[in-house]
């Protein structure tokens, strides 16, 4: 996340750069939506902690398409500090239940039925969101965009908790490791949190446009 300023020599609003960084938003918006719906059915029909906060982080990834889409039609920096502070609140909130829900499975040794459907998305998300995040850094990199920079970063983010999804669901469903789930959930509480946490501050992507790539 950033303080969502683009640096000297951006691209002008209507230019067929910034539609691309436009287009790769709607494109994230409507992944992950579509994945927010399929992880969080899944997670409650699972009973599974992992899934269930895979399933909300997309719901908060969405909002942060949004705000960038904001951004890139030129909104202004007062607004989009407050849009980035709502998401910031958003990630620390999110971090906080996804410690809470999977805490007490663990303690109360809550064993989810295994998810066909949910290692399924998150094989397809872990092979997806690389491909889009690298698509960003090039439009970053072609409209000298910070924001976009940030953003490609929270799709690697994505990415990530995809990975960790994946251990938790195929050990639980082929060794039986009741544990593993909330285990994996747990695991991404710091991750969740330290988003929030730099975009409460403010903090820029601190590699250069010209670094994108």
């Amino acid at each position: 996340m950033s303080t969502l300023e683009a640096t000297p020599g951006a691209a002008a609003p209507g230019s067929g750069a910034v539609r691309r960084a436009r287009w790769l938003e709607r494109l994230t918006v409507a992944w992950n939506v579509a994945e927010a719906v399929v992880g969080i059915a899944a997670g409650a029909a699972a009973a599974s902690d992992a899934l269930l906060g895979f399933g909300l982080d997309s719901v908060v990834e969405s909002l942060s398409a949004l705000v960038l889409l904001w951004r890139l039609r030129d909104g202004s920096p007062e607004r989009e500090r407050r849009a980035l502070a709502l998401v910031g609140w958003s990630f620390v909130l999110l971090a906080a239940w996804i410690a809470f829900d999977a805490g007490r499975g663990l303690l109360q040794r809550q064993e989810p039925e295994a998810s066909p459907v949910g290692i399924g998305l998150a094989i397809v998300s872990l092979v997806a969101m690389p491909i889009l995040a690298r698509a960003k850094r090039r439009s970053a990199g072609a409209i000298q965009s910070r924001a976009l920079a940030a953003d490609a970063r929270q799709t690697d983010f994505c990415a990530y908790l995809s990975a960790i999804l994946l251990v938790g669901l195929s050990a639980n469903a082929l060794l039986g490791w009741w544990w593993a789930d909330g285990a994996a959930a747990l695991v991404m509480v710091p991750i969740v949190a330290r988003e929030g946490v730099q975009a409460l501050r403010g903090e820029a992507c601190d590699c250069g446009a010209s670094a994108c790539e």
